[in-house]
């Protein structure tokens, strides 16, 4: 290794503690930008002894919702209130689903939300059909759908019939 390589290399070991050190210390509620004290103000006596990970999630999720306008914020109250109003049980299968999509490849991804983008834009009688029908396959059945779907052309529509259920 270059002399040069190696100072470079001891600079960033000497700088790298202090920034894990950060990370991990939390952050001071005084540190915290006053329109963001005022909206975590319910926060405040707990706020020191919330782990840094939560602290800093709740200190960007108030930052975005300072940012939002007035119908962003109606959605996310919508969406909060939707979830406050799911079992346990549901809420755990949506975390699991979320892990699912994020392990996706972007290509997979995006083709996902193009057939939410397409199932959505369907009359809901029709949607209605389709979810039952996806309810009462078995999963061996759901796996051969899945797989002839992805055999097809982006954006097609696979006309043959689906298998009996």
């Amino acid at each position: 290794m270059s002399k040069r390589a190696t100072i470079l290399l001891a600079a960033i070991l000497f700088m790298a503690p202090p920034v894990l050190a950060d990370e991990t210390a939390g952050i001071a509620w005084e540190a915290l930008e006053p329109d963001t004290r005022a909206l975590l103000a319910g926060q405040q006596e707990r706020w020191a002894s919330l782990p840094p990970e939560r602290q800093q999630a709740m200190a960007e999720g108030a930052q975005r919702w300072l940012a939002m306008d007035g119908v962003g914020r109606a959605q996310a109250n919508e969406r909060w209130q939707t979830w406050r109003s799911l079992t346990p049980e549901q809420r755990e299968q949506l975390r699991k689903g979320w892990a699912r999509f994020r392990e996706l490849t972007p290509e997979q991804q995006e083709a996902l939300r193009g057939a939410y983008q397409r199932f959505q834009s369907l009359p809901p009688e029709q949607r209605n059909r389709l979810r039952e029908r996806w309810e009462q396959m078995s999963p061996e059945e759901r796996r051969r759908a899945i797989s002839r779907r992805q055999g097809a052309k982006p954006g097609s529509i696979d006309k043959r019939p689906c298998p009996p259920c």
